[in-house]
């Protein structure tokens, strides 16, 4: 799904000339689709316990999946589909909302350090610290000078993550407002979805066209050869989940990890249990 990945050379980020509805390096249906990510599902399973290994065996490396986008783009919808293919062991979370009393006393990434996930992981943050530079700006949360400061913040935090060992995948869910209404409204039309809905979704619909362009700027502004992003169409939930595992399964497999050589003789342990007598 390298289709999805912005140019390195990205300036000028107009989200509006990017479809929502296409399904870019995937020519099949939503069946196909579903099958083909069933299928991930098994290759998943393998290169995330290597890199589970890889850390209970001292490494240091890690994955971490920066989930971003509108409300009901999906979010949730992708951690169980995708995510959700993943051993639990192997998994870190994180949902960040409006910040607490105490983590506004601190920097904006403190939270964030703290949900950072340890090495042999793969870590998922529904929503991050991009809510600081995103709903932050639209709702002029800060300073726009404050705001300045933390795009640079980011790239500096994000590279010092992959010195160290970590491999981010950050995915902006690229839905349309026709397709929001429309799932705001499904919500609205079974009584088992009341609780997903907040009536302060559709006064956030009235800022679309600002989220939009903080969403242009804070992509713009963080998109490094280190961290790139990825603008996933959203608007087919199918896809949408498809596109996720790809990238997740490329980053896995690109760090080329291998199983941990055993520290100890493997002939004596089985000559061990060969010998061993009967337990009754």
């Amino acid at each position: 799904m390298q289709d999805l990945r912005l140019p390195d050379d990205l300036a000028g980020l107009d989200l509006t000339s990017i479809p929502t509805d296409a399904t870019p390096g995937f020519d099949g249906d939503r069946d196909a689709g579903r099958a083909a990510l069933a299928e991930l599902g098994e290759e998943l399973a393998d290169v995330q316990e290597r890199l589970f290994a890889h850390g209970r065996a001292g490494g240091h490396r890690s994955v971490l999946v920066v989930l971003q986008g509108m409300d009901t783009s999906g979010k949730g919808g992708t951690l169980r589909n995708t995510v959700g293919m993943l051993d639990p062991q192997g998994v870190r979370i994180a949902a960040f909302k409006a910040p607490t009393e105490e983590e506004r006393a601190h920097d904006f990434l403190w939270r964030i350090e703290r949900e950072l996930p340890p090495p042999g992981a793969v870590g998922v943050f529904d929503r991050s610290h991009y809510e600081d530079v995103l709903i932050a700006r639209v709702r002029e949360l800060a300073p726009p000078a404050e705001i300045e400061r933390r795009y640079d913040a980011i790239v500096d935090f994000e590279q010092r993550l992959v010195d160290q060992g970590t491999v981010l995948v950050k995915c902006m869910l690229h839905i349309s407002p026709q397709e929001q209404r429309e799932r705001l409204l499904a919500r609205l039309d079974d009584p088992r979805k009341h609780w997903k809905f907040n009536p302060g979704d559709i006064d956030e619909r009235g800022r679309w066209t600002d989220y939009r362009r903080a969403y242009e700027t804070a992509i713009e502004r963080t998109h490094t050869a280190a961290a790139p992003w990825h603008v996933v169409p959203a608007d087919r939930k199918w896809y949408r989940d498809l596109a996720v595992a790809s990238l997740l399964g490329s980053a896995l497999r690109g760090m080329g990890l291998s199983w941990p050589v055993a520290d100890f003789d493997v002939a004596e342990q089985r000559r061990r249990l060969d010998d061993e007598a009967p337990i009754a």
